[in-house]
């Protein structure tokens, strides 16, 4: 028994490795999103009708807010380990099941809402060419150049084939519009990739969450049952 007890206990300690390894990876990459190059010239590109700035901004918050739950929570579990201290292992559980309810939405979220995303950054750069094409105002042509070298792509498809004046005149020389990328489509593949490692991110800390709150449970149970069995049966001088 002493034997299982110590191996579930380096299981624990492991788990709150990972978790709080997964809590600091959850930390950078909501920081690269809310910093990020990319994700910053299109929020503030947006306009306040467009719902991608609420996106940028909720995501970061969340995310933040998650890792410092998850790191906290592997803290309490590494500490309860070593104490053996029931408390602790309850406080451990609480922030890994506190964590979990935070991990289910976003996960759901990320299957419901990512062409949400995507159609928000693209409705943006839509917003900026056509106002470009249309010579409506100067400042687009500045925020335009912005775009197209932080995606390296050039303007976008035209069903018609051919290009624009907006190619010719806004993208780089040597990159014209049968040579360069289309926006939106670089738009969608860098989207995709980093919904893909959110996707993998997110059901790796759902498993990790789920077995802390499993281990943590168990040990607060087993502290609280085996103090009940010493105490039976003693007597108690007055």
């Amino acid at each position: 028994l002493r034997c299982g007890m110590r191996t579930t206990k380096c299981q624990l300690l492991a788990t709150s490795l990972c978790v709080m390894l997964l809590g600091l990876s959850i930390a950078t990459l909501s920081t690269v999103i809310h910093y990020g190059i990319h994700f910053t010239l299109i929020s503030d590109i947006s306009l306040e009708s467009n719902s991608y700035r609420v996106i940028h901004y909720t995501a970061f918050y969340f995310g933040i807010c998650l890792s410092m739950t998850l790191i906290l929570a592997a803290l309490l579990s590494s500490a309860a380990t070593v104490r053996e201290s029931q408390g602790l292992f309850a406080m451990g559980f609480f922030c890994f099941a506190l964590a979990f309810c935070g991990l289910i939405p976003a996960a759901f979220w990320r299957y419901t809402h990512s062409m949400e995303v995507e159609d928000s950054m693209m409705d943006v750069y839509d917003l900026v060419y056509e106002e470009v094409r249309r010579n409506v105002s100067s400042f687009r042509r500045h925020e335009l150049t912005a775009i197209h070298e932080a995606f390296l792509c050039c303007g976008k498809r035209s069903p018609f084939g051919g290009t624009t004046s907006v190619e010719q005149k806004m993208c780089p020389p040597g990159q014209a519009h049968n040579m360069g990328q289309d926006c939106l489509q670089e738009i969608q593949v860098f989207l995709k990739k980093h919904m893909d490692f959110i996707s993998v991110l997110l059901g790796v800390t759902i498993g990790f969450t789920v077995y802390g709150m499993i281990l943590t449970s168990f040990f607060c149970f087993s502290i609280h049952f085996s103090s009940n069995l010493d105490r039976k049966g003693k007597y108690i001088l007055r």
